[in-house]
């Protein structure tokens, strides 16, 4: 069984056989896998893609652009649509809008998620005006209060511009362990339509009371650092994949790692950031085939343990 080096080889050579600007990448031949926003029954493909830190490159730069152009081709082509950034990541909305806007326009195809990072209503105000306009689109999928900054008046703020049409979801986010005592209340509490946070194989704390709590309140979840920030890799660096990953249909750590969190029942999509195609492709796969059940994905966890 390849591991993910020899996969992401065999991947990148394809990518890079492609033209330059714009790309498009390997087509869907069945469809991902989607689960359900509770709050209103919309199907969400559970791969999407984050953007921190890598789509923060000049939207001017065109060799900086064309491989996360080959990133974001390869997220649609292969069923993919949520795309998670904030203003707080540079110019990473900036270059989220521009590549949607070739073609003619692939907004359409993608639900854009985005977050308000700052306190007060006036400027928080600004910042959804300038999510706007960066990611040339009036109205938002969703937009998220980040890290608990300023969380009880951007709840109301975002609770307004939902009831206004402005966006069609509010949500609330943080990524490390220290805040899921604060989530968990706010989940019970505040009933938002999402609640992104972190989860990965070695770091399972979220499902002690967290996403217990999404589940009972009917809250969508996104989860972020599904890779530790490649510490998972650091990990099963030399590593056999093992020979039961057939048996889930993985082809990569990285698709293990994946479908680890996608197979909780609480979790409606991860959303590992990349600027390589090759990795784009590799992540997207997880999309796909079987999923783990209960005891395998305990067979996953003891990998780390």
């Amino acid at each position: 069984m390849p591991d993910r080096r020899r996969f992401l080889q065999t991947a990148a050579a394809a990518a890079l056989s492609a033209p330059a600007w714009p790309a498009r990448a390997l087509s869907v031949v069945t469809p991902m896998w989607t689960r359900t926003i509770p709050v209103s029954g919309e199907a969400l493909p559970v791969i999407g893609l984050g953007t921190a830190d890598t789509f923060n490159v000049s939207p001017a730069d065109k060799a900086a652009m064309a491989p996360l152009a080959q990133v974001l081709d390869t997220l649609l082509q292969k069923g993919g649509k949520l795309i998670d950034t904030a203003p707080s990541y540079g110019q990473a909305e900036a270059v989220t809008g521009a590549l949607l806007a070739r073609d003619g326009g692939q907004r359409a195809r993608t639900f854009l998620a985005t977050k308000i990072s700052t306190q007060g209503h006036e400027s928080a105000m600004r910042q959804v005006r300038q999510s706007q306009q960066a990611l040339g689109s009036d109205k938002l999928d969703l937009v998220q209060v980040h890290n608990l900054i300023d969380t009880a008046n951007q709840l109301a703020l975002l609770r307004e511009l939902k009831q206004q049409g402005v966006i069609r979801y509010l949500g609330i986010t943080h990524y490390t362990d220290h805040a899921h005592d604060e989530l968990t209340e706010l989940v019970e509490r505040e009933k938002p339509d999402f609640l992104q946070v972190n989860l990965s194989v070695a770091d399972r704390n979220a499902e002690k009371r967290l996403l217990p709590a999404c589940q009972a309140h009917g809250v969508a979840v996104l989860i972020n650092r599904p890779f530790q920030d490649g510490a998972l890799f650091r990990r099963v660096k030399g590593m056999a994949l093992p020979k039961w990953a057939a048996e889930i249909d993985c082809e990569s750590w990285a698709q293990i790692f994946l479908k680890f969190i996608i197979s909780h029942p609480a979790v409606t999509a991860v959303i590992p950031a990349t600027s390589k195609p090759a990795n784009m492709v590799d992540n997207a796969q997880a999309g796909f085939g079987r999923m783990p059940d209960a005891a395998m994905r305990e067979r996953i966890a003891a990998l780390l343990a």
